[in-house]
């Protein structure tokens, strides 16, 4: 089983990249939000991996955090998700966001994303919901600080208003570069739309 890959980056687009470790180059499959955290083509790179077996073939799909793989993991486990919707979900929403609306039942956001219909992710949610909860996330509310959440809160109410996840964390992130880093979640909001209008 390969798990993870050190090497040179090759080449990257939003939906792969090849790493080239001692000479041969490895082709993975990756979700946006392991797109975003690539480092510059040329420069060395760690990425953890999936290999998923089939009968016409195997593809190797890569993360650049613990969380994105286990959370691939699981949502390929549930009956229906195949892992190009499970990618399309990490590429939609953060591990972060993701957990969010499990918990909280949120149907409206999950079905956001491109191959999810309501019934879909109403599955996901019964399935996920005790496994999700003891699953740690980076940047979790556990210990994070107060400004921290309200710059996610209000990347998942822009993500529920119809911004990428990437969008949204930029708008949130810039918005409060704007504000200050006491602003509530509320008033985030309220700066990224006016930003955007």
């Amino acid at each position: 089983m390969i798990t993870h890959l050190e090497g040179v980056l090759r080449t990257a687009n939003p939906t792969g990249a090849v790493i080239d470790v001692g000479g041969v180059g490895y082709e993975v499959a990756i979700p946006l939000s392991t797109f975003d955290r690539l480092p510059r083509v040329g420069c060395r790179v760690t990425v953890l991996t999936h290999l998923h077996l089939r009968e016409d073939g195997a593809t190797l799909y890569g993360f650049m955090t613990a969380e994105e793989r286990s959370l691939f993991r699981m949502l390929i486990g549930v009956s229906g998700i195949g892992p190009k919707i499970a990618v399309g979900i990490l590429s939609g929403i953060s591990p972060r966001n993701f957990r969010s609306a499990v918990l909280q039942g949120g149907v409206p956001l999950l079905s956001t994303v491109p191959g999810i219909g309501r019934k879909k992710a109403e599955r996901l949610i019964v399935e996920l919901k005790d496994r999700i909860a003891a699953l740690e996330f980076e940047g979790g509310d556990e210990g994070a600080p107060a400004e921290g959440r309200a710059e996610n809160d209000a990347a998942l109410a822009l993500v529920s208003l119809g911004y990428s996840q990437p969008e949204a964390q930029k708008a949130a992130r810039a918005a409060r570069a704007r504000l200050g880093v006491g602003a509530a979640a509320e008033a985030l909001i309220r700066e990224a739309l006016k930003s955007a209008g």
